[in-house]
């Protein structure tokens, strides 16, 4: 089982209510989405494990187990080109869970025009392995969801 952790604050949301088909119908696996508070915080690491790929919109944690676990900053956030993002890690580092990844500021993408809505995906993960999903308000750190 694996406890994979909130990487920002805000309100769990779901997939489903993710604006864009790719996160929303789960096409890159299942999990949940966090609608981030509108203030610069630190994304942090959502499980134990090595940053396998690592930009400044998203980055992804893989565990021991061979699990990873992809946190997206926003959507469409992409298109920024790092602006607005800083690293705190990088691609290769070992993290433990709750280490700040990456420094980004929701209220800006929102102000651009772009969703800050944070996708959190059990990569690869086989349909009804990801369970306790939370729902309504997190703290950056709360466990999110777990994967069995």
């Amino acid at each position: 089982m694996t406890t994979v952790l909130a990487p920002v604050a805000g309100a769990a949301i779901g997939l489903a209510a993710v604006p864009d088909p790719v996160f929303s119908q789960a096409m890159v696996g299942p999990g949940t989405a966090i609608d981030p508070l509108r203030q610069p915080v630190e994304a942090l690491a959502p499980i134990d494990g090595t940053i396998v790929k690592l930009h400044p919109h998203a980055y992804v944690v893989v565990g021991d187990d061979g699990r990873g676990v992809l946190v997206h900053l926003g959507i469409d956030t992409v298109q920024l080109k790092g602006e607005g993002f800083r690293l705190l890690a990088a691609e290769g580092d070992r993290v433990s869970a709750g280490q700040p990844v990456v420094a980004w500021d929701p209220a800006t993408v929102e102000a651009g025009g772009r969703s800050p809505v944070c996708p959190v995906v059990a990569l690869d993960a086989v349909a009804g392995s990801v369970g306790e999903i939370a729902e309504g308000g997190v703290a950056a750190g709360d466990p999110l969801f777990e994967w069995s």
